[in-house]
């Protein structure tokens, strides 16, 4: 009896030194980074300098015209590095508790924005168009990042994404160019998706290879057969490589409102079809019984299949689709942005949108989190090598793949997948 209620209590013991050794590391970790931005933002920085960050998207009429916002440099990273101390000092001391993540997220941005004040002090820098190219960016990873969840909350890891981008890539192009309409070329690459798809999950599920080789087959695959395609046809006949893109608009109401308007609701159909699959995936995911069931497979195969679900099947649709939704991903590439079809023209975003799932936690709306943060890191490089800050420019290529780095280094809590994900089902035992 006596053993019976100390281990509870010996386990609730170690459960709170954890909670506060990590409380206590997380505080150090906010103060380490107030301290930095002070250090490398404010000091040396000139008093009187200030920095400008325009509002407008293009030309506005001047009655729809927001004035500029404009701040001063080296008081704003004060303020707050004094603000992420404070908050640095309260998570040593009482803990934010649940909301620990979010803290660190917010004092992340206190650094970005101090980061951006600093670089651009005595200049100027358009915060909506930055903000929108983060949301473009966000794009073709988002819907990557939809196509992993819905695989991986069967159990199968699907890491040929970053294939199925590349491919629906190309033939999207190619068919839209041989036919001269956009949709066909969207339509092809979702039909080249959906096919690498079922053969990832014959090898996967039927045959029970290892998922992560599967995967890469497909990958390498994929670069071979695009680049060889593009060699030998793509760069000889122009006009099988020029399909053309589709126009961006804005949705009618939302897309007026300032500053919002511009960044979330004006673009073309890639935009818009993200947000669709965000509310359908997530919807089919959590609140039907194909999505109970989806979600049983991924965690509990063997007690799914006893309540009479077949995990086959089940996986197999779950694969299949997630292969459709990474074709459509990567029609985005040549028919939502550039309009040609070029060798390695994904560069490892399939790869950033599994990193954004995992940073999401396996749900889509997280996942859409996550590629904003790898968007912004890709839109921060841009504007910063424009803007002539004193960084490296290979640092600055650099900052999307760190950010996925750090997102996989699991700074914002422990990312747990599904029980069986990666897991091959056999019903023999």
């Amino acid at each position: 009896m006596t053993t019976t209620t100390a281990t509870p209590s010996a386990a609730a013991m170690r459960a709170t030194r954890a909670y506060i050794r990590r409380s206590r590391i997380y505080g150090i970790v906010f103060i380490a980074i107030a301290l930095a931005m002070y250090w490398l933002f404010a000091v040396g920085v000139d008093r009187a300098s200030v920095t400008t960050y325009t509002l407008n998207l293009g030309p506005v009429p001047a009655e729809q015209r927001l004035p500029d916002w404009v701040v001063p440099s080296y008081t704003t990273v004060t303020l707050l590095t004094m603000l992420a101390v404070a908050m640095g000092a309260y998570q040593l001391v009482r803990g934010f508790g649940r909301a620990t993540t979010v803290m660190l997220g917010l004092i992340i941005v206190f650094f970005v924005f101090s980061f951006l004040t600093w670089a651009t002090r005595d200049q100027s820098i358009n915060l909506v168009g930055m903000l929108k190219t983060m949301v473009q960016r966000a794009v073709p990873l988002t819907i990557g990042a939809l196509s992993g969840v819905l695989c991986e909350r069967a159990g199968v890891v699907n890491i040929a994404i970053e294939g199925m981008f590349l491919s629906g890539a190309m033939f999207g192009g190619l068919v839209g160019s041989v036919t001269g309409n956009l949709w066909i070329g969207v339509l092809a690459a979702v039909l080249v998706g959906t096919l690498l798809a079922a053969v990832h999950a014959v090898l996967s599920i039927r045959y029970m290879v290892d998922q992560i080789v599967s995967g890469m087959v497909i990958n390498i695959f994929s670069v071979g057969i695009t680049s060889f395609i593009s060699s030998k046809f793509l760069q000889v006949f122009q006009e099988l490589n020029n399909p053309g893109t589709f126009k961006p608009f804005a949705l009618p109401v939302l897309g007026k409102i300032p500053i919002i308007g511009p960044i979330f609701f004006e673009g073309n159909i890639f935009l818009f079809g993200m947000y669709i699959l965000l509310i359908v995936v997530h919807v089919a995911l959590f609140y039907t019984r194909w999505g109970l069931r989806t979600r049983a497979v991924g965690e509990h195969p063997r007690a799914a299949d006893t309540l009479g679900i077949n995990v086959f099947r089940t996986r197999y649709v779950a694969v299949i689709l997630g292969g459709a939704v990474a074709g459509f991903g990567g029609a985005y590439f040549t028919l939502g942005s550039v309009g040609r079809f070029d060798e390695l023209m994904t560069a490892g975003r399939g790869f950033i949108s599994l990193a954004a799932m995992i940073f999401g936690k396996w749900m889509p709306f997280g996942a859409f989190g996550a590629s904003l943060i790898f968007g912004f890191a890709e839109s921060l490089q841009g504007k910063l090598s424009i803007l002539k800050v004193p960084i490296p420019s290979q640092f600055l290529l650099m900052a999307p793949y760190i950010a996925t780095m750090i997102a996989l280094a699991g700074l914002i809590g422990r990312a747990v997948p599904p029980a069986a994900d990666g897991k091959p089902y056999t019903k023999d035992h």
